[in-house]
């Protein structure tokens, strides 16, 4: 446990923050060197958390920001941001690690761009253009100065990273409103108006079918509908809280 000496102040971080420190060091409490101009986001990145992920930040009993200057003696203590957390709009951007995740975010009907062939200015420049959250597990990219709003992705399994983001922000849900390939929107269509581009065996079984506006990639319930139908069940009862 750390303590409050001299120069130093003390950093009290919220339990859902320890995930970011090193394995050897994931205490709660951070003793800090105060030297008059480190600010407090200054010394919670150097810990390893990004600022995108902290929520309201109190010295004693008053609230601050990033922009604070820690003084000698300071106890300060850093939340997790809140969850549910408010957004103007749920649009969302996604790096090339989690391509399944923008599948299943599109499937839900949320807006979500993903390129497999980004890179990091690129990404930022698309986000903040476009007002977009920056979904990924790569702290560096959140930490950059530049990003309007990122959010780092919690699981290693396609599950667990869509419940971590339907808890976080609980969008609303639209699911079957998207193309799962491009993100354009789907309208229905007629068995008449897509016949040619189907196989005959999907024409004789399937009647139901949607299009996407941009790309023209269509689409049916067909042999995978169950375990898509299992997916936005369970992403309903995440949103939902």
């Amino acid at each position: 446990m750390g303590a409050v000496t001299g120069r130093t102040a003390l950093l009290r971080l919220a339990p859902e923050l320890l995930l970011f420190l090193p394995a050897s060091r994931r205490e709660p409490e951070r003793p800090v060197v105060t030297d008059g101009s480190s600010t407090l986001g200054h010394h919670v990145e150097s810990a390893g958390v990004p600022l995108t992920e902290v929520g309201p930040m109190t010295a004693g009993d008053r609230g601050v920001s990033p922009a604070y200057v820690p003084r000698p003696g300071d106890v300060v203590d850093v939340a997790a941001v809140p969850r549910p957390q408010p957004l103007p709009e749920a649009r969302f951007l996604l790096d090339v690690h989690l391509g399944t995740l923008a599948r299943r975010l599109r499937l839900l009907g949320l807006d979500t761009a993903y390129h497999n062939d980004m890179d990091d200015p690129a990404l930022v420049v698309q986000a903040n253009a476009e007002r977009r959250v920056l979904l990924t597990q790569d702290r560096g990219l959140l930490r950059r100065r530049a990003l309007w709003l990122g959010a780092y992705v919690r699981g290693s399994r396609p599950d667990d990273q869509l419940r971590d983001l339907l808890e976080r922000f609980a969008p609303p849900l639209r699911p079957w409103t998207r193309c799962t390939a491009c993100n354009g929107e789907l309208v229905a269509a007629s068995k008449g108006e897509v016949a040619a581009l189907l196989e005959a065996g999907t024409r004789r079984s399937y009647d139901a079918y949607g299009r996407c506006r941009e790309c023209g990639h269509v689409y049916w319930h067909g042999a995978h509908g169950g375990r898509l139908d299992e997916i936005v069940e369970s992403a309903r009862r995440w949103a939902a809280g």
